[in-house]
């Protein structure tokens, strides 16, 4: 089932004797469970390709372009907790 060598992403790696003995000891299904977690390992642990390099960020660059309301850290009402004078409610009850 299985050869010397596995390829994985490109790269060839030799495999020691001693493993593929035991491996090909294993039955078919056993065989197949191995494979399948050795792709799983493969996928999860592959280096993945370096991202296309970004244009460093320019801290300040959007100074005052945003803002906060002044009430921004008072308590919400509780008519905003229980959807009292709710306009979608309004809305949902209408339609």
């Amino acid at each position: 089932m299985f050869d010397e060598r596995v390829v994985m992403n490109h790269q060839t790696i030799g495999l020691p004797q001693e493993f593929l003995r035991s491996l090909q000891a294993l039955p078919a299904q056993q065989q197949q469970m191995v494979f399948e977690f050795v792709e799983f390992l493969a996928l999860k642990y592959v280096e993945s390709e370096p991202s296309q390099s970004q244009a460093p960020r320019i801290l300040g660059l959007l100074e005052g372009q945003g803002w906060i309301s002044d009430d921004f850290n008072e308590p919400l009402s509780d008519e905003f907790w229980f959807g009292e004078n709710d306009p979608l409610s309004d809305q949902s009850q209408a339609g």
